[in-house]
């Protein structure tokens, strides 16, 4: 399951707050804000999807994140190189590294973090 770009909007202030009222989560967005309904029909839809849980307190509801940020992300790009890159990971870092314009430093960055992830494989 995926998240709409709205959906994925307000997740984005549940992962950075890690837990919320629907009060609290109105005032994160930006003016205009959106309707109490909006963000209702949202977290209803999200927690229908198993991204969003909640705990009662009288006639309260705090919502908080069933996935981490990381796995969604993980999930999102996993996604994205077997729908658009034959599941190959090595045509999804070609397109990357090239269409991205990443800097030369950016470059050697992205090189370091490989070679280490290599290393610990090679421990395993």
């Amino acid at each position: 399951m995926k998240l709409s770009a709205t959906e994925e909007n307000l997740m984005q202030y549940l992962w950075t707050a890690e837990k919320a009222f629907m009060k609290d989560l109105l005032e994160a967005y930006p003016d205009p804000k959106p309707a109490t309904t909006t963000v209702a029909t949202l977290l209803k839809r999200m927690i229908e999807k198993g991204f969003v849980g909640f705990k009662e307190y009288g006639n309260s509801r705090e919502y908080y994140p069933l996935i981490s940020k990381t796995d969604y992300f993980a999930n999102h790009v996993n996604g994205l190189i077997k729908t658009f890159f034959n599941n190959s990971a090595s045509q999804f870092a070609s397109f990357f590294t090239t269409e991205t314009k990443l800097s030369g430093k950016e470059l050697d960055e992205l090189k370091e973090i490989i070679e280490k992830e290599i290393q610990k494989k090679k421990g395993q």
